[in-house]
């Protein structure tokens, strides 16, 4: 089943351009056709399409809105991006399917990458939310720096995963339930020292991903799995 992304206004859809140049040129599709459209805040609809062309495509709309149900817990993951951006990607990809609410890049100390392109993560979030049949875009923020991402942070509960030897939470005694939560990884070289007892002066609780040393983006798939599964 093939799901397209489309702002929608009263009864008629308009697939964005990226979307539209897909519907008519990857996949033919020709006035008259049924298609299924998602807009991006949780509601799934049907209709037929009108127009086609590659720029712009309008739907009539026959069904919907019907709303895809909402997850217990909001889910912020906070990432330091690795050097090899394609492991981040896939990263996302999973992340995405398994279901998050939000996705930030942070700067660190450590970090050996200082860029990311977030119109390229956007579109890995389109195309996974797509393929896992969701509704709910996840939003993307830019790459910020590591103090200034911590204190502008504000959600019911701020987590940071380090592998530090001092007092940290397993994460399988956190509630995740009926609260938004911002979980922090950090890069490759792990968090400075001096960045960890920054997050804890501003509200940040340190957490245990267990004993075993966890690559970033395996660390990052993994929180992405305790959240959905303790909530």
């Amino acid at each position: 089943m093939n799901i397209f992304i489309a702002s929608i206004e009263g009864s008629t859809g308009f697939l964005t351009s990226e979307e539209s140049w897909h519907c008519a040129k990857v996949l033919r599709k020709k006035s008259g056709d049924a298609i299924h459209l998602i807009d991006g805040k949780g509601n799934f609809y049907e209709g037929i399409l009108e127009l086609v062309s590659e720029k712009q495509s309008k739907v009539q709309i026959t069904k919907g809105p019907t709303a895809q149900p909402k997850r217990n817990y909001y889910f912020h993951l906070a990432i330091a991006p690795t050097k090899q951006m394609d492991r981040i990607e896939w990263m996302i990809e999973k992340a995405v399917e398994i279901g998050i609410d939000e996705i930030s890049f942070v700067s660190c100390k450590n970090s050996e990458r200082t860029s990311v392109k977030t119109e390229r993560i956007i579109k890995i979030v389109e195309s996974a939310v797509k393929q896992s049949l969701q509704a709910i875009l996840p939003k993307v923020n830019e790459l910020k720096n590591f103090k200034e991402f911590i204190q502008q942070t504000n959600v019911d509960q701020k987590l940071i995963a380090h592998c530090y030897d001092m007092p940290k939470h397993e994460i399988k005694n956190v509630n995740f339930k009926n609260r938004s939560t911002l979980v922090m990884i950090g890069p490759e070289g792990d968090f400075s020292l001096e960045e960890v007892e920054f997050s804890k002066q501003n509200n940040f609780t340190p957490i245990s991903l267990g004993t075993n040393r966890l690559r970033s983006e395996t660390a990052g798939l993994y929180v992405c799995q305790a959240v959905s599964l303790l909530s």
